[in-house]
């Protein structure tokens, strides 16, 4: 096999381009704010003066039963996730002037106390408006009707505000100080212009009694903010129910998936932006929100709180993501230097009461579910893992592992890029390095749309001070060089990987090392994607699909490794064929084809056949665990057909409207679900047809759901179902002529249908393991 190749013809080539200077302290945290050893430069956040890359997830305390709360985190940070993150519906709490509820699923002090109890940390996102397909955004109905400039320095608002904010710190209750597990507060939510605003919004959460090391705003939507007082976040999403349902694949999601140094995203949030009194963005008003535009960071590192881990359905647009689309999107972040990797949602819910919803009847675009809230995320409403969640951890794995060397990390753009968001042929890909080493971030995939197969590729990685290149004496003569030192300077200092050219497949997603120390010795490269470093010099690598895995250590040529445990020297090399059932858990690689949950101290498993440890010394450590209850088919019987619908119900603009409840009712078909005997956490898995289905428990609306072609999962536990409740299904039936927007999949049914489409295909009942602790 060849050694790295010094003929550049047909080479992808990217060259090193360091920051522009020394890292540069960032205004936050005030020093009175200081705590847990976090700052901020420039480029990176740090902990104890080291670079972190922090993870949030999303998951919204009120939109779940207070019982899942410990049972949530701990999948959460069994994920991979370091920061929980979490609105505070102020209408959740609110129906009254005057009154606010924290008792039960509304206990935001005991909600941070679970938070902290699973070894995870905060970013408390207090509003006052919160948008989350909240009805009203978030605004309790008797602040929305009050004459008042709301989101404004408004007095009357303010004073709103201020009752609001004292309301709430007094159910934290001294949570919110710096030292406590609150590291973060995020104030308003997509404010536009109103910079000064913000800075209010601080005093008073002060004035209140809150306060955190770190103060956040949403940035996207070129939204104005005040420098020094707030660090800038940014999202991006893979698609959008926010696009109107004749709308093509939007501009503005496309370009989430190339490699670039721009942050903003023109498009989030911009169909609610003129009906909350704000201005298009300069991004929108120059090209119709069809491209990002340029971020102020305000010398911030580049951060996001809203990368897209799924995607709600509306009524008249309903998408359906791949976990590939969704792993492709947050993995290009890496690639373009992301600080902090934040998702919305990482974790479903349920709306606690009726009509908390989005709707167009509350001057919104939008009709969302009146109950469900699974947004398709990682962890679904239910408790169960989507695909994402296997896709995803690994990227936190990686970061959880790498993170000190990413925070000096500059990233590099190739020299030929996609020429724009549809260019399909071009590679994408970039690179994060320090000037002596780095990874090759290739994040080769796009959703709908996919990119195109790209052949013969190797890649040539310019470095000012490439790994291995070491002369020991300055005089040395080229004859005295060793081999490796030689072949660079034969391609003046770059590395060139793999050392024959590959094939990159679509849906490539590859994170390849360059220069990484693993203990005594050198990876000078690897063309399999890096997963973590362990303790004892273990270095664990995940093979990418039909790309041979090489390793080029210390000063031999480069080989090519299978999937397994390899020793070189001091250091071991663990190959892993496919990522999606290992987990990092602190400083350990499991292996588990079921779910686990994780404390920082303690690991628990459930629905699994197969679970292992690894260690150095042994290898694979085969743990048991116990039998599952298989699951059984639920007997569906048709109580009643259903209606005639029509094409479509009303519009609001050109936005579907969703069938008024008594139009429901009347059309519905009814679907008795014979549960018999059941007991423990047990499941619903329902496979359906139509337009909007509604789960009841002894005649009472629990869940609900637009239909998109996907299997649809309730907790019975959840929804207050008990053996012996009647649970029956209510189908809304899908008109072949209705002009929803649908998954190709979806759209296919429908339109293969008789006129009407209404279906219970199969409804499963599966009892989950109870967590086991793991000796």
């Amino acid at each position: 096999m060849t050694i790295e190749s010094s003929d550049p013809t047909g080479i992808l080539t990217v060259t090193h381009r360091p920051f522009p200077g020394p890292a540069v302290p960032s205004a936050l945290p005030a020093p009175g704010d200081a705590a847990h050893g976090l700052t901020l430069t420039d480029r990176a956040v740090l902990r104890d003066g080291v670079p972190i890359v922090p993870v949030s997830g999303e998951l919204h305390f009120s939109r779940m039963p207070r019982e899942r709360w410990s049972e949530r985190l701990r999948q959460l940070r069994a994920a991979g996730v370091t920061l929980a993150s979490t609105y505070v519906f102020w209408n959740h709490h609110s129906a009254t002037r005057g009154e606010a509820r924290f008792d039960g699923a509304l206990d935001v002090g005991a909600f941070v106390d679970e938070v902290a109890d699973a070894g995870l940390e905060l970013v408390l996102r207090i509003g006052p408006w919160a948008h989350g397909e909240s009805r009203n955004g978030g605004f309790p109905d008797w602040v929305q009707r009050l004459p008042v400039q709301h989101r404004s320095d408004d007095p009357a608002y303010l004073e709103l505000v201020r009752e609001w904010f004292g309301q709430l710190a007094a159910a934290l209750d001294g949570r919110a100080r710096p030292g406590g597990p609150i590291v973060a507060i995020q104030l308003e939510n997509e404010l536009y212009d109103r910079p000064e605003h913000l800075v209010t919004l601080k005093r008073l959460a002060r004035e209140a009694g809150m306060s955190a090391p770190l103060w956040t705003a949403t940035a996207w939507g070129g939204a104005q903010l005040p420098a020094g007082e707030v660090v800038p976040l940014f999202g991006g999403y893979a698609d959008g129910f926010w696009a109107d349902p004749e709308d093509g694949w939007d501009p503005s999601f496309r370009a989430h998936f190339l490699p670039s140094h721009e942050w903003d995203d023109p498009g989030v949030g911009a169909d609610v932006r003129a009906a909350q009194g704000f201005a298009a963005s300069s991004g929108e008003a120059a090209a119709g929100a069809a491209s990002p535009g340029t971020a102020e960071l305000h010398g911030f590192p580049p951060a996001t709180c809203e990368l897209g881990s799924g995607m709600a359905a509306a009524y008249h647009r309903r998408p359906v993501l791949s976990a590939r689309d969704v792993a492709a999107l947050a993995h290009v972040k890496i690639g373009n230097g992301s600080a902090w990797q934040g998702y919305y949602m990482f974790a479903g819910g349920r709306n606690p009461v009726a009509r908390m919803q989005e709707t167009q009847d509350t001057g919104y675009p939008n009709d969302l579910p009146e109950w469900g809230y699974d947004f398709h995320a990682p962890i679904g409403e239910s408790g169960d893992l989507h695909p994402s969640a296997a896709e995803l951890r690994a990227q936190h794995a990686f970061l959880a592992s790498f993170g000190a060397q990413l925070g000096g990390m500059s990233s590099s753009l190739p020299d030929d890029r996609p020429r724009d968001a549809d260019d399909l042929e071009t590679l994408r890909w970039a690179l994060r390095a320090d000037g002596e080493s780095g990874f090759v971030v290739i994040s080769h995939h796009r959703p709908h749309e996919q990119v195109e197969l790209v052949r013969d590729v190797q890649l040539r990685v310019g470095l000012p001070h490439p790994p291995g290149f070491r002369i020991a004496q300055p005089a040395a003569s080229p004859d005295e060089m060793p081999q490796i030192a030689r072949i660079e300077t034969e391609n003046d200092g770059a590395v060139v990987l793999p050392s024959r050219p590959v094939d990159i497949l679509p849906g490539t997603l590859a994170r390849w090392p360059i220069g990484l120390r693993v203990g005594q010795s050198l990876l000078r490269w690897a063309t399999a994607s890096a997963y973590a470093l362990l303790p004892g010099d273990v270095l664990v690598l995940v093979a990418d699909p039909s790309i041979p895995a090489e390793i080029a250590i210390d000063g031999e040529p480069p080989r090519e490794i299978e999937p397994g445990i390899h020793r070189f020297g001091s250091a071991t090399v663990v190959l892993l064929a496919d990522p999606t059932d290992a987990w990092l858990l602190g400083d350990t690689l499991w292996d588990c084809d079921g779910q686990l949950a994780w404390d920082g101290r303690d690991v628990r498993v459930r629905d699994a056949s197969r679970l292992r440890r690894f260690d150095r010394d042994a290898g694979w450590q085969v743990l048991p665990v116990p039998a599952s209850v298989p699951p059984r088919h639920v007997e569906v019987r048709r109580m009643r057909d259903a209606g005639a619908p029509p094409a479509d119900y009303g519009f609001g603009g050109k936005r579907h409207r969703a069938p008024a409840p008594e139009v429901f009712d009347d059309l519905a078909g009814v679907f008795e679900l014979g549960l018999g005997e059941w007991s423990g956490d047990a499941v619903l898995d329902i496979d359906w047809a139509g337009d909007v289905g509604q789960l009841r428990v002894d005649g009472r609306t629990v869940d609900d759901r637009f239909w998109d072609g996907t299997r649809w999962s309730v907790s019975l536990r959840d929804v207050g179902a008990a053996p012996g409740s009647r649970v029956t299904l209510q189908v809304l039936p899908l008109s072949v002529h209705s002009t929803v927007w649908l998954p190709p999949s979806a759209r296919g049914r429908q339109k293969t249908s008789d006129g009407v489409l209404c279906a219970v295909d199969a409804v499963v009942l599966r009892t989950r393991d109870e967590w086991m602790p793991v000796g």
